[in-house]
């Protein structure tokens, strides 16, 4: 996760145990882009029940904070840029801000779960994403931060850097999305893929921290956010920067593909094993995924694309181009847990989240990536996530008064 991207964990690094099913091209029906103009959400039919929504009053102190987050980003000018949302425009800019205050409301004036629920069916209508091929099927998968230790100097068992952002890599300021390097004529060309940055030394004195092994490395690039155990004991944050646009091809399917790692088998720590007994391997076949992240400091995160710090379980990362940022969003899928004996296991999870990030691979209605957290727990729960589930939009009912104004001075 990132001011502009989280790249998918499960399905990005382990695509081929965690893919959903493939249609016979190869080609997965979750990941069917829509047409320019087409949105993600449609009002929920006439006479289609609600989910039970009551489950967010016991969540209330954590969706309290990200709907403020939500809040302060809609407060800044260039949001503005990103509404009117809808087929017919009908989520404008004023429509959004004064949903995500009346939910922060409804938590911060709720006195049950039955209190809470009534309000929101008094005020609130929802809408529910089209899914795959229209089904309203959404495929769930997870990202985190992990905690990796580094070094702010090549030194010892430190060799294997994390880089800052070339100068001469140019992204859209309004969006975010990378344009390329900018010719001297005028106009772009794409940037250097990542065996084209390995082998041309364009990177040299670009380094921003060391880490100890190239795949910990690749790790905090597919995560695109990373908090670094530095020798001191000091914790170093670092998030995204920037990326070079090449679009992402998975390790894990890769080494499948090759026959070195057993599809049933394919998981984080099994890459992480195999690039640990053969450590050539992480030169050769690392730079075989041209997509390349790039790094700077990044304390009091992680953040979203919104420029928000992202909360456990609360931020989920859609596709920006067909979902509405900043968004109140409500899931209902399977994610792992951890029993008593430390095992993972899969169970049912409903729960509010701000749609405050953007999936790096991510293109279509079909698709949600959930944020599990920070650290070793939360990066095994994020390699875990791959569910099959529904995800509804909240919006204020249109001519609902007595919305007060959104706070933009809220401080996390």
């Amino acid at each position: 996760m990132s001011p502009r991207v989280p790249i998918l964990f499960a399905l990005a690094l382990l695509a081929a145990c965690s893919a959903p099913p493939a249609e016979p091209d190869g080609a997965s029906p979750y990941d069917y882009e829509l047409s320019e103009g087409e949105v993600g959400l449609v009002p929920l039919p006439v006479g289609e029940p609600w989910p039970d929504f009551s489950i967010g009053w016991q969540m209330r102190e954590e969706l309290v904070d990200a709907a403020s987050r939500s809040l302060v980003y809609l407060s800044k000018p260039s949001a503005k840029s990103f509404f009117p949302y809808g087929e017919y425009g009908e989520i404008t800019h004023d429509h959004m801000v004064a949903s995500v205050t009346r939910f922060r409301e409804v938590l911060e004036t709720s006195t049950s779960a039955e209190d809470f629920l009534g309000q929101l069916n008094d005020d609130f209508e929802v809408w529910v994403a089209r899914g795959r091929s229209n089904t309203g099927d959404v495929f769930f998968t997870g990202y985190g931060t992990p905690i990796l230790d580094g070094s702010m100097t090549r030194n010892g068992a430190y060799q294997y850097p994390l880089y800052n952002k070339p100068e001469d890599l140019e992204k859209d300021p309004r969006t975010g999305d990378i344009l390329g390097r900018k010719l001297p004529g005028g106009g772009y060309e794409q940037y250097w893929s990542a065996a084209e940055l390995r082998d041309n030394g364009v990177l040299d004195g670009k380094e921003l921290v060391w880490l100890t092994n190239p795949f910990d490395a690749y790790m905090a690039q597919v995560q695109g956010s990373a908090v670094i155990r530095l020798e001191n004991g000091a914790l170093y944050e670092v998030g995204y920067a920037g990326k070079n646009g090449h679009e992402y091809r998975s390790i894990g399917l890769i080494l499948v593909e090759e026959g070195k790692i057993p599809k049933s088998r394919l998981s984080l720590q099994t890459l992480r094993d195999y690039f640990a007994q053969n450590p050539a391997e992480a030169e050769r076949v690392l730079p075989m995924n041209p997509s390349f992240v790039f790094f700077q400091e990044s304390a009091g995160g992680p953040y979203g694309c919104l420029g928000q710090k992202v909360t456990a379980l609360h931020s989920i990362a859609t596709d920006k181009d067909v979902f509405p940022r900043a968004a109140l969003a409500y899931v209902e899928a399977r994610l792992p847990d951890f029993t008593e004996e430390g095992r993972l296991v899969q169970r049912p999870h409903r729960f509010f989240a701000l749609d405050q990030d953007r999936g790096g691979a991510i293109r279509s209605a079909g698709r949600c990536d959930v944020y599990m957290g920070l650290g070793d727990d939360a990066m095994a729960r994020a390699g875990q996530v791959a569910s099959r589930g529904r995800m509804y939009y909240l919006f204020l009912k249109p001519g609902r008064s007595g919305v007060a104004k959104a706070s933009t001075t809220w401080v996390p």
